[in-house]
């Protein structure tokens, strides 16, 4: 049994819910832990019955230590806080022999289980970023993203948790500051300052906006396949982190924000994702019809930029593309 742990809100449900399906298609034997972060998301979750998932409430889950912390945090930066405390009590109340965090916005396309087989006696496993050069955000952002990490309850295991949990209880931010930066800056100290670190080689784990300019994508039936181009060497992409992704009314998405995207990248990869949230979004909203127009499943933001001109309103909803916009039929045209 592979035990996992994620955290979101009502703004990232169709992206945790994709995220969990795709465990279900790919993982056959796992759970994933969900830690609600307001209660519109926890009520649909826990309507939904789940097989494989345990919803938890914030009720639940916050303790005085986080309590304390919270009005001093953006939502955000509140979220990067209870990381490790999501670890944490995953692990201490469910008596979990290890557990992997996972950001909500995350798509796995095969078994994560060769990821952390490579851990070996390891206690801890972390990902790089990767950055492709134009894209290098080490020095503020840090070298590992804090995506998929492992941790074993063991001494090492517990030692990393607990260093990590009290940093970030003592500072967790949406700036740069002394070396820091959220939750994940604290990662790069990990391989110095702890025994059992292990850095994920398997180039499928992670594959992200940052680094996918160095891959071609192939599929072969249900199975996505990565090349890197420097190297020629090929892998099975296992999990994709959708960062930067946005949706917009009237179906519009951004996929990728500022990063560069090639049609191998928008067909494969984007288009099934954004059919994917469409057809979750579907479906929770014919679960509770009653509910329509005051619950929200997904972030709805104004295309603003758009509207300056007929031509670019044109060029997004009759070619279905606008610099960085696409509009859903974008997709289904390939």
């Amino acid at each position: 049994m592979i035990n996992f742990c994620t955290l979101f809100n009502s703004t990232y449900l169709t992206r945790g819910l994709a995220m969990y399906f795709s465990l279900e298609k790919h993982c056959p034997d796992f759970h994933l832990y969900i830690l609600a972060f307001d209660q519109s998301c926890y009520n649909t979750l826990s309507a939904l019955h789940l097989g494989k998932a345990t919803i938890i409430s914030l009720h639940e889950f916050e303790d005085d230590d986080l309590l304390r912390v919270k009005p001093t945090r953006t939502a955000t930066e509140y979220c990067w806080t209870c990381t490790p405390a999501s670890l944490d009590y995953c692990i201490s109340k469910y008596s979990l022999p290890s557990c992997t965090y996972l950001d909500a916005d995350l798509l796995f396309f095969s078994n994560p289980a060769v990821l952390l087989e490579e851990m070996a006696d390891d206690s801890v496993l972390i990902t790089e970023h990767r950055y492709t050069p134009e894209y290098d955000q080490t020095k503020n952002s840090g070298k590992y993203c804090v995506q998929f990490i492992c941790i074993k309850n063991d001494k090492r295991g517990r030692e990393v948790l607990d260093w990590w949990k009290q940093a970030c209880l003592e500072w967790c931010y949406n700036r740069v500051e002394d070396n820091k930066f959220g939750d994940q800056k604290y990662l790069d100290e990990w391989s110095t300052r702890f025994e059992g670190i292990h850095e994920l080689q398997h180039l499928g784990g992670g594959v992200a906006p940052w680094n996918m300019q160095q891959y071609t994508f192939q599929q072969h039936g249900n199975h996505l396949t990565g090349t890197e181009i420097t190297t020629g060497k090929t892998f099975d992409v296992v999990f994709f982190h959708f960062h930067c992704f946005r949706c917009y009314k009237t179906n519009v998405f951004m996929p990728a924000g500022p990063y560069q995207l090639n049609e191998n990248l928008l067909t494969l990869i984007y288009g099934s994702y954004i059919n994917i949230l469409q057809q979750i979004g579907s479906f929770l909203k014919q679960r509770t019809q009653e509910e329509q127009g005051r619950v929200a499943y997904q972030e709805s933001l104004p295309v603003k930029k758009v509207f300056y001109s007929p031509i670019r309103i044109y060029q997004l909803y009759m070619k279905g593309h606008f610099r960085n916009y696409y509009h859903q039929s974008y997709f289904i045209k390939r």
